[in-house]
């Protein structure tokens, strides 16, 4: 077995596991980071300088940060490619291979059993530099003490809460916070992207769902328009006979 811990040993993202196998304890650790990925494919569908990765490690492969990998629920990067070693794509994230570019913003969603979000895991994403991080504790945030939504960013090596909601992140472009929708069937409250005005951003299931709206609003349209006419040749070749 590989001992990725030797001092020796520099890993290659190919070789370094992508996650730490561990499963989750319930799907919105998933369906909610997948989510603000798929908007943000959408609304940032022509740049080409930002990953979006889900439930995949961070390497520092130097170990002059941290020595161990740490595998946030999400985690935002801007000023690398967004498509990297093809057809296969990142396996994990490693700083020395993105420029020792970290992470600008990284989510953690809370679950039932407590995984050091206020205390180790903050710490250690300051130590990486990561510029804003997102908790979301909708279910368990009185027995952390804490607010369901809360976010921080990152100010002289330590992370101040930031007032507000939705909460605007001059340095990413948009903002952050939570809303009422529907996604894959499910009512509920979830996190969205914000433009500056606090306007949400579309999802793609409401986007395809506006599409087909106004598909159908035309061909009503299209319907009218047809017997109107109709109606119109009719009473005109009434009148000519």
């Amino acid at each position: 077995m590989l001992d990725y811990n030797a001092p020796e040993y520099l890993p290659s993202s190919e070789e370094l596991p992508c996650s730490d196998d561990t499963p989750v304890d319930n799907e919105l650790q998933n369906l909610i980071p997948n989510l603000l990925k798929a908007i943000l494919a959408l609304i940032w569908q022509d740049r080409w300088d930002w990953f979006f990765g889900v439930d995949m490690g961070i390497y520092d492969r130097t170990r002059q940060i941290r020595r161990t990998p740490i595998i946030p629920d999400g985690f935002l990067s801007i000023g690398v490619p967004r498509r990297k070693n093809d057809p296969k794509g990142r396996l994990s994230y490693v700083l020395l291979e993105e420029n020792n570019i970290p992470p600008m913003l990284v989510l953690e969603v809370v679950s039932q059993t407590y995984g050091g979000e206020y205390d180790n895991k903050m710490t250690a994403y300051a130590q990486l530099g990561v510029l804003y991080y997102v908790i979301y504790n909708p279910n368990d945030y009185q027995r952390d003490k804490h607010e369901p939504f809360e976010v921080y960013r990152l100010e002289n090596g330590e992370y101040l809460r930031q007032i507000g909601e939705p909460v605007w992140m001059p340095e990413i472009g948009l903002g952050i916070g939570r809303g009422q929708g529907i996604h894959e069937g499910w009512q509920r409250q979830w996190l969205y992207w914000f433009d500056e005005q606090g306007n949400r951003f579309s999802t793609p299931e409401e986007v395809a769902e506006q599409a087909s709206l106004r598909a159908e609003q035309e061909r009503q349209q299209r319907e009218i328009a047809e017997q109107l006419l109709q109606r119109y040749r009719e009473r005109f070749g009434e009148l000519s006979e």
